[in-house]
Formats: structure tokens, sequence, C-alpha cells
């Protein structure tokens, strides 16, 4: 039997009283899938692997439509299914995957809230798969795109011709350090570094970790409303978002566009290793937006 649609966001109770309905499909998304998935995981999740699945190769991109359809295939989903989201580096590839999920016209998606490391500290119980390949569903599914939503992106050039639109409001969602240009990659790739450091010049620097508790949860819509709101990100503005490779800017834009109901929210997820690579993009360094 189906479980009723609960919206963006489900909870671990949620998770654990739906987690054998037959529409419900849980997805790991996983960074390094070495250091997560393949060594424990909540029990019947397949696993999506940000690198290899969610990427185009040779060149930089997003997999196309095709491609979602034959990651769909592959891992069974079906178009009426409620897919269930969560994953290592606190939610960050979770949260990019649904951005992928809306975008190609998946109706039903959530983000298990607290994700992979709120499951594990509540002493949940966890699965070791016995292979290292990648999971398949027992029966490939028929999936098809039926949409695709460009409303939730947005590239080089259109950052570029909105840094003076008083209408728009860019929000760098980085640490304060990268921010700053003190640093040129964060803690947790410091191997990727930019040419430059800094930020787009009047972005505001919002990090996406002033959304989330201690436990890696949101925080409640009206603390949330009250962080944006103070900064000036307001419903009535273009809102963009943007980090280092999109997976943090997800995170925000989700709480913006799902959890607050902003109307107008995009993820420039070329970010700072496209802008702070690229010959003359204009680039500020400091705390002053």
């Amino acid at each position: 039997m189906g479980a009723d649609y609960p919206g963006p966001l489900v909870s671990i109770e949620w998770l654990e009283a739906n987690i054998k309905s037959s529409d419900v499909k849980v997805i790991e998304v996983d960074y390094d899938p070495a250091t997560a998935y393949f060594i424990g995981h909540i029990p019947g999740a397949l696993l999506i692997d940000w690198k290899r699945d969610l990427n185009k190769y040779p060149e930089r991109d997003i997999i196309d439509p095709g491609g979602f359809e034959r990651l769909m295939s592959r891992l069974g989903v079906e178009n009426g299914d409620h897919v269930i989201l969560y994953g290592d580096y606190n939610n960050w590839f979770a949260a990019f995957a649904y951005w992928v999920f809306k975008m190609y016209g998946h109706q039903r998606v959530s983000l298990l809230d607290g994700g992979r490391s709120k499951w594990i500290a509540l002493g949940k119980p966890m699965s070791r798969p016995t292979s290292k390949e990648p999971p398949r569903a027992e029966r490939e599914s028929s999936y098809r795109v039926i949409t695709v939503d460009s409303r939730y992106r947005v590239f080089f050039l259109d950052v570029l011709r909105k840094l003076h639109d008083p209408n728009t409001v860019l929000v760098d969602v980085r640490s304060p350090e990268e921010y700053r240009g003190d640093i040129t990659a964060p803690p947790e790739y410091p191997e990727e570094q930019a040419q430059r450091g800094g930020h787009i010049p009047g972005a505001l620097n919002i990090p996406w970790k002033q959304a989330v508790r201690d436990d890696g949860s949101f925080k409640s819509p009206e603390e949330l409303r009250s962080l944006y709101e103070a900064r000036g990100v307001t419903p009535d503005k273009e809102v963009i978002v943007y980090c280092r490779i999109g997976e943090r800017a997800s995170h925000t834009w989700f709480v913006l566009k799902e959890l607050l109901g902003y109307p107008n929210v995009a993820v420039y997820d070329g970010s700072w290793s496209e802008w702070g690579n690229m010959v003359r993009a204009p680039v500020k360094k400091g705390d002053e937006p």
C-alpha cells in the first residue's frame, strides 16, 4: 500500500513508519560511497554516486534527461514513486540530487531531515552491502522525464547580467573564510582549489550551516525566515545561490524554495569553481559584499 506524500521534508520517525510502503524508494546520495554507503546504509536503500551518476562526462554538466531516465530505470524508480533522499556530507549531495529530481519533474521526492548522520546518531539499524558493485533494483523501471523545469538553474552569463539588478539577490553559502578569500578550497576538499579566492561582487554571505541545528536537522520555518529576511533575502526578489560546485547551494535552495516557499530561487551550480577560474570574472575579497 502506498504512503501519503507528506511534503519535501520527512522525519526519521516518518521514514521508519513508511519504509515498507510499496511506492517508497530510499536512496543514499554520496560524494564518497566508499566512506559512507559501502560501510553501512539504511536497510533497503539504493545508492546514487554523485560523481559518477549525477554528472555528465566528459563535459562538466549534470546528467541530461536521458541520463536521468537511465539512472531511475536502473534504480527501479517509477514516475509515481515517493523517493526519500539522504546522504553523506551533511545531506549536501542529497539536496543536489533533490534539485535535479525537481528539475526533471519528479513530483514525489523528499529529503530525510538530519540525513545519514542523524540516523546513525540515533542508533538506527544499518545494513552493510556484501559487494562494492553499484546496486541495481531487482526490476528495472520504464521511467520517463515528462517535463524539464529550467527555472531552478542559472549559468555564468545569467549571473553576470544580474550583478547590478536591484531585484536580484546573490547568496554565497560558503564559509566566511572562503567568502573573504582566505582560502581557495573548503576543508572538505582541500585539493580542489580555484585560481582566485573571494566572492562574486554584491553577494551576501549566509553560510548553509546557519539553517540547521547541531544534529543536522533544519531549523523551524520561523527561524529560517528570520535568518534570510534579516539579510534582505525576501520572497519578492529573484534569489541566486552559489557555493563551490553547487552542493551546498542546493541545500540553501531547498530551504528557500521548498521550506519557505520563495517563488523565484535558482542555483548557480557552476559556482566558485567556475567563477574563480574564469578569466576577467569580477572578484571581490573581504567581508563586504
